[in-house]
């Protein structure tokens, strides 16, 4: 099996990268110019997308590859106008490039990675930010090429993801250098609702549903949205006995020592569909465990 991973090198990409290759499948990362590949795995084949069509059409024809997963995104929590540009490129622009080159040269599927933040207050469709709502454009744009084509385009959205050797500047890493440090660290009131998931539980979805979308039910999943899911929702405060229990520390948080952010999820979308034969194998606390350890 062939296949073509964008995203490839953020913190999902090259772990879902790493896993697909010990199954013997061969794995091309489309990547931008510029872009420090280093974080890939050495066995992947590196193809530089230079905002020209047709050479990504030329790659796709040679390849033939048997489906896309698409990772890429910019993620901004907040946009500024100048912003705009860079988001409607990185999220719709990019994306509708590679469909276009799925559609000329028949790739049978194309997994898409959407967010919770596209379903804020559990709405079939409400955006929290610009970012999110560019992700829906996104998918609204696929659906006419899932309606001239026979590729199957499905999605898996996911909330917060977490894992070791993850240098993204998120909750857990936050908290293990206050714990190591002694720091105290100023935080919203904490009543909002975590929903987050163990990069293995999350690569494992994907891995799943790649199995799903070559076998003979492939159809049946054409555009079909699913969610990744923790095992376990808490809110932030609940989280952080969590953490000091799986790492035996002690965190010096100031709750409501910051206000809650404009469009604050305080509630994570509850509607999405597991991917059939998923679940998360890992607690939260096993998982934080297994990513930071005792500190």
């Amino acid at each position: 099996m062939k296949i073509l991973v964008t995203g490839a090198t953020g913190f999902i990409g090259q772990n879902l990268v790493t896993l697909l290759l010990k199954k013997d499948i061969e794995i091309f990362c489309l990547v931008r110019e510029n872009s420090d590949c280093s974080t890939i795995h050495k066995k992947a084949k590196i193809i530089t997308y230079d905002k020209e069509i047709d050479r990504l059409l030329e790659v796709f024809e040679k390849e033939k590859f048997d489906g896309v997963i698409h990772l890429a995104s910019l993620f901004l929590s907040e946009h500024k106008t100048n912003d705009i540009a860079n988001l409607i490129s990185s999220n719709i622009e990019f994306g509708t490039m590679v469909l276009e080159a799925c559609k000329k040269s028949e790739v049978k599927w194309f997994i898409n990675t959407g967010t919770f933040w596209q379903n804020y207050e559990n709405k079939d469709y409400n955006p929290v930010n610009l970012y999110a709502a560019t992700k829906e454009a996104f998918e609204n744009i696929a659906k006419y090429y899932t309606q001239t084509s026979n590729l199957i385009f499905t999605t898996i959205k996911l909330n917060d993801t977490f894992g070791p050797n993850d240098t993204r500047n998120k909750v857990f890493n936050l908290w293990a250098k206050i714990a190591m440090s002694g720091e105290t660290l100023e935080m919203s009131a904490g009543e909002q609702i975590i929903d987050i998931s163990y990069i293995e539980d999350v690569v494992l979805a994907y891995e799943i549903l790649i199995s799903h979308l070559s076998s003979k039910e492939a159809l049946s999943f054409k555009d079909k949205v699913f969610a990744v899911k923790s095992q376990t929702r808490a809110s932030l405060k609940e989280l952080s006995k969590i953490f000091e229990k799986a790492t035996n520390s002690k965190l010096n948080i100031i709750w409501g020592g910051r206000e809650y952010r404009q469009r604050e999820v305080m509630q994570p979308w509850e509607n999405g569909e597991l991917i059939p034969s998923w679940s998360p194998k890992y607690t939260l606390e096993e998982a934080i465990k297994k990513t930071i350890g005792e500190l």
